[in-house]
């Protein structure tokens, strides 16, 4: 169909709100007669004039939309023709009568049918037809009668007849610019549709306008042509087949034809194809929001699609254009051939191999070029001219080949890979190799090529990466021509170019240190005078100034004369490993001297613990009084602590009994600890009480010992009375056995030593009996990690229970039945009235 142009309507010619007619514009005619009844001298009132001008316009206004809607009219009638007579065509084809019988039959059934002609005839041929318009209007009609079909879509009747109106349109365009305006008029207005853009797929992935409907002239000039690579509403439509639906635009904010007149209208951009290649994109617009649609109207679309795919298909962008984009590079299958000819790899030539309902089936190998290698082995005679899937029928497998060379054909876009697997079947027997492929379109063919991985390359590359990772370089030197042959990764170790000439190993010491001239004459010797495998390690000076320490290995190979043929051997860079030797020398020096320093220290601690607290002490013989104490050192060496005890009977006749545990290990806690006591003995000849004692000793502490902290209980046990006072500084407290009852001393205030520059401690006083056990220790004997200290004394309490006959077994099943976990040091003072 030919489109056409028409005038311009006059202003106001189309608002029958107002119903005024605007006065015509300067230069503007009246038509003859219009001031009939004027005077003549023509000096009329100006009212009459006006009048009669605004008669004028209005009766042209009246005759341009009379003849615009003939001119619709006329375009419908046509269509409406054009679709009669195919229906006349296939009634004379299927009854096998005349035009004027087939006519009357035509006029019969339309009458018993009760529908207009036209609609008659669009059954009749989609009946006949049964192609992709049929089937979408079959389903359209069915879901309508169900009810199924949104409000706002074409009645039934009309939409068959306007998707065939379309179809006939579509068919009879010249270009692809009437095939834009026919569908908007005929199928797409009626679905609210405002716009519509064909796009044509250059074989670049550009797009090109090849023709729009709906957009003003400036604006489908700007969109004239989209490069590849952008992204748009119409290059988006091409990546899923079933193509983009947009409900609103500027949600995605992609560019596209329009964008700024609809926003915020929806959108659909439906790829344009058949037989198995996608020629462009159908993009339509519409002014509000999308809706999901209904099955039948996506159906309806595509198909419309699929129309637009048929005009794509010779379309040339030199048509209706200045050639500013240039033509398309199309090349037809033999200048294809020629090119497969000219290339070094093997090459096949594919064009589509379409069945008889025009849909792409498989692809026929046009075309082997010399160089081919066929994966099974076969000769090119059997591989030329055979289908693609009978050739190779595991092409359509997990490889993904056939989908691959299918897709490159629909999108034009070339596809490359590496290292892909081809499998063949041999008598059922699959054979597989490594190929290199490369797919690309050109026209309507396809070039398929295959570089399949040669085994000698393939290890070839591998030694080669193998050398570079290992930093290994190779040679072989003929002793009887004198040839030298060195690989690329020996010049880059000797720090040579590749232009420079190779060394031989006569040659060698000249390059090497020499202090290594000793080493380097021992290897030449074993390896060319006695014919036997030799390496040893040197230092080679490299021109560059850097000292490289390689190793060097070579074995002879003798002739059947055994006289020396050829040296082999390879050089390897041991830089690395050297000095990883070096710093591994200096590092075990630098241990060994650090672990004899911590052994030395260590010996010292323990010297000085067990000089002032031997593990095992004879009991204290005291009037009225036994003491046994138990010291347990540390399970690690690394944990020596500070636990410390005494025991001692003062000038006045009172007994001094305190246990201690100083913070940290080592030999700091070991020596703040000897302070503490050697202290404390000092200060309990003053005759001070227990508190006052624990005040002293926590100002020597803070002030003396280098800001130690430490916790300790003492006590002055009164062998007259019977009594004992004791206090405590952040301690845990006594434990008094008497009878078959163990019971902890009550918690007496007092903050642990060294917290605070001074510090006062509460005393308590308590009547001991006959055969009273009173038991002083560190938190060595019952701390556990998982326990709370209250359910470990309370454990101690219960083994304290069972007193054994003499105070030295009771200390020891103490310590047998402890479950500490801390592997810390363990201090217990034993008291027992006698």
């Amino acid at each position: 169909m030919s489109r056409l142009h028409q005038p311009p309507d006059p202003v106001g010619a189309d608002d029958p709100a107002t119903g005024a007619d605007p006065s015509p514009g300067p230069g503007s005619a009246s038509l003859p007669g219009a001031r009939s009844g004027a005077d003549p001298t023509g000096a009329g009132t100006g009212g009459e004039d006006m009048a009669a001008r605004q008669t004028s316009v209005g009766r042209l206004a009246a005759t341009v939309e009379r003849l615009r809607q003939e001119v619709r009219e006329a375009q419908a009638e046509a269509d409406g023709r054009a679709l009669i007579e195919l229906a006349k065509g296939i009634l004379v084809e299927r009854l096998g009568c005349g035009p004027a019988q087939a006519a009357r039959q035509l006029a019969e059934l339309t009458g018993q049918a009760g529908v207009t002609p036209l609609e008659f005839a669009v059954e009749v041929i989609n009946e006949a037809s049964r192609d992709r318009l049929s089937e979408v209007t079959t389903a359209f009609l069915a879901a309508a009668a169900g009810g199924t079909v949104a409000p706002g879509t074409p009645d039934q009747g009309a939409a068959a007849v306007e998707l065939r109106s379309a179809e006939s349109a579509a068919l009879a365009a010249p270009d692809a610019q009437s095939v834009a305006d026919s569908l908007l008029a005929h199928a797409l207005t009626p679905l609210g549709a405002v716009a519509v853009a064909i796009w044509a797929l250059g074989a670049d992935g550009s797009l090109t306008l090849a023709g729009s409907a709906g957009f003003s002239p400036a604006e489908a000039g700007r969109w004239r042509y989209v490069p590849p690579g952008v992204a748009t509403v119409a290059r988006r439509g091409l990546s899923e087949r079933t193509g983009q639906w947009i409900g609103r635009l500027s949600d995605t904010g992609l560019p596209s034809i329009g964008g700024h007149q609809h926003p915020d209208g929806g959108r659909v951009a439906v790829p344009a194809g058949t037989a198995g290649r996608i020629h462009g994109v159908l993009e339509i617009v519409w002014p509000a929001r999308l809706e999901p649609q209904p099955p039948q109207i996506v159906r309806q679309i595509e198909a419309l699609a699929e129309l637009c795919s048929h005009t794509l298909e010779s379309y040339d962008p030199r048509d209706g254009d200045d050639g500013a984009l240039g033509p398309r590079a199309l090349l037809d299958a033999a200048e294809l051939m020629d090119l497969a000819d000219g290339l070094h790899d093997p090459a096949l030539v594919l064009v589509p191999h379409i069945d008889a309902a025009g849909e792409l089936v498989d692809f026929r190998i046009q075309h082997v070029n010399a160089r081919f290698l066929d994966p099974a082995g076969r000769p090119r005679g059997v591989v030329g001219g055979a289908l693609l899937l009978e050739a190779y029928p595991m092409a359509a497998g997990e490889n993904g080949l056939f989908e691959q060379v299918e897709r490159v054909l629909a999108t034009g876009e070339p596809f490359r890979a590496r290292r892909m697997r081809l499998t063949e079947l041999l008598d059922d027997v699959p054979l597989s190799a490594v190929a290199d492929v490369s797919i690309s379109r050109h026209g309507g063919s396809v070039l398929l090529i295959w570089r399949i991985e040669d085994e000698t390359a393939r290890l070839a590359n591998l030694l080669q990466h193998a050398q570079r990772l290992g930093r290994i370089g190779g040679f072989e030197e003929n002793r009887l021509t004198g040839e030298i042959t060195w690989n690329s990764q020996l010049f880059h170790l000797y720090g040579q170019p590749l232009s420079s000439g190779p060394v031989s190993l006569e040659d060698l010491p000249a390059h090497a240190h020499p202090d290594d001239a000793v080493a380097i004459g021992r290897f030449l010797r074993t390896l060319l005078h006695h014919h036997r495998p030799a390496s040893t390690a040197f230092r080679l000076l490299r021109p560059d100034g850097v000292t490289r320490h390689l190793r060097v290995a070579a074995e002879p190979v003798l002739d059947s004369d055994s006289r020396l043929h050829l040296v082999r051997g390879a050089y390897q860079d041991i830089s690395a490993h050297h000095w990883t030797e070096v710093a591994l020398a200096a590092t075990r020096d630098q241990l060994a001297h650090t672990e004899q320093r911590a052994s030395e220290r260590h010996r010292l601690t323990l010297q000085l613990q067990h000089a002032i607290m031997p593990p095992a002490q004879a009991p204290l013989e005291a009037p009225g009084l036994r003491v046994a104490v138990r010291y347990r050192p540390a399970e690690t060496e690394q944990l020596v602590g500070g636990d410390w005890y005494d025991a001692v009977v003062l000038p006045s006749g009172l007994v001094l009994l305190c246990v201690g545990d100083v913070a940290g290990h080592g030999i700091e806690a070991a020596t703040s600890m000897v302070v503490l006591r050697n202290a404390l003995r000092g200060l309990a000849v003053t005759g001070a009480g227990p508190g006052q004692l624990l005040s002293w000793l926590n100002m020597v502490a803070h002030h003396l010992s280098g800001a130690v902290t430490a916790t300790a209980v003492c006590g002055l046990y009164d062998p007259d009375r019977r009594s004992l006072r004791w206090a405590r500084a952040g301690h845990l407290p006594p434990v008094l056995v008497r009878g078959s009852e163990a019971t902890a001393l009550p918690l007496v205030k007092g903050l642990l030593l060294g917290a605070v520059p001074e510090a006062t401690y509460e005393e308590h006083e308590m009547q001991l009996a006959a055969d009273d056990t009173l038991l002083m220790y560190t938190d060595g004997l019952i701390e556990r990690r998982d326990r709370s200290m209250e359910e470990s004394l309370a454990h101690l309490l219960t083994t304290a229970r069972t007193v054994q006959p003499t105070l030295g077994q009771q200390l020891d099943r103490l310590l047998t039945h402890s479950r500490s976990d801390t592997d810390d040091d363990t201090c217990v003072v034993g008291i027992r009235v006698a």
